[in-house]
């Protein structure tokens, strides 16, 4: 059964000014974005979304962008976007998904950033692949903290930043623990959540952001004619010494980024 909108996860950070709606990228919760939602008040606020198979939302049987898209977008029409559009951020996958859904859903979206991702697909999915194996391997019957998952983890993922990130979603289930994230369903989607859908002429007209840290490969100078055969009006920033968690890496600049876009006139 697919995920009903209404059983996404979302929270809620500050009450006044515009909606800044945030998705977050693979392996990711809406929570990584709290800090920087708290960081825009009371300029902004902000709401941070669980995508399917992630953090409180519910989890599908597949994996497909134009299914993701559509479930944040009825999602956000029953909510936030119910009387007016709203601005959307989505960084990574969580980027591939708010760009399709300005595409298909462009009433629901006043302003679109798009963070360290290009509208293309990614052929290799190797890092991934041996991040979801690795985590497969834990014996969470057996752990008995998050502290000795981050020790057994230390070998295969050495970057303790990548662990940290990852395991904020591992969470106590009784007498062991629980992923919070669907890792079955996500390893042999790899090859979808490596892709781009195909659009034929459909373009989003607002205003478009698209943040690139400067030592990441996912935006690269032959991404440009993709991007802008579908968003005309975008403009592109790249963040110095940032790889690909550019909001983790650099959260102040980030933050400044993100606050004179959304609040622009």
């Amino acid at each position: 059964m697919t995920a009903d909108p209404a059983s996404l996860h979302a929270q809620h950070v500050g009450e006044t000014g515009e909606t800044v709606v945030f998705l977050h990228g693979l392996f990711g919760q809406g929570k990584n974005f709290t800090q920087i939602g708290k960081a825009l008040t009371p300029d902004l606020q902000s709401v941070l979304v669980d995508l399917p198979n992630h953090g409180a939302s519910e989890w599908t049987e597949t994996f497909d962008y134009v299914e993701q898209a559509d479930l944040v977008a009825e999602h956000l029409r029953s909510t936030v976007a119910g009387d007016a559009p709203v601005h959307l951020l989505g960084h990574s996958m969580g980027g591939k998904v708010a760009m399709v859904l300005a595409l298909r859903h462009p009433e629901l979206v006043s302003r679109l950033a798009v963070v360290d991702i290009s509208p293309v697909a990614h052929e290799s999915m190797d890092e991934f692949d041996h991040l979801i194996s690795s985590l497969s391997r834990l014996d969470l019957g057996g752990l008995s903290s998050r502290g000795e998952a981050d020790e057994l983890l230390q070998e295969p993922i050495p970057e303790k930043m990548v662990r940290g990130f990852l395991l904020q979603s591992l969470v106590r289930s009784g007498d062991g623990f629980r992923w919070r994230v669907n890792l079955d369903l996500l390893h042999e989607s790899l090859p979808a959540i490596g892709s781009f859908p195909e659009f034929d002429g459909e373009q989003f007209d607002g205003p478009v952001l698209w943040i690139a840290g400067a030592d990441s490969s996912y935006v690269q100078d032959e991404h440009d004619s993709a991007m802008r055969q579908l968003f005309p009006r975008v403009t592109q920033t790249t963040i110095k010494d940032a790889g690909h968690w550019v909001h983790a890496e650099k959260p102040e600049v980030f933050t400044a980024v993100l606050r004179a876009f959304f609040t622009a006139d």
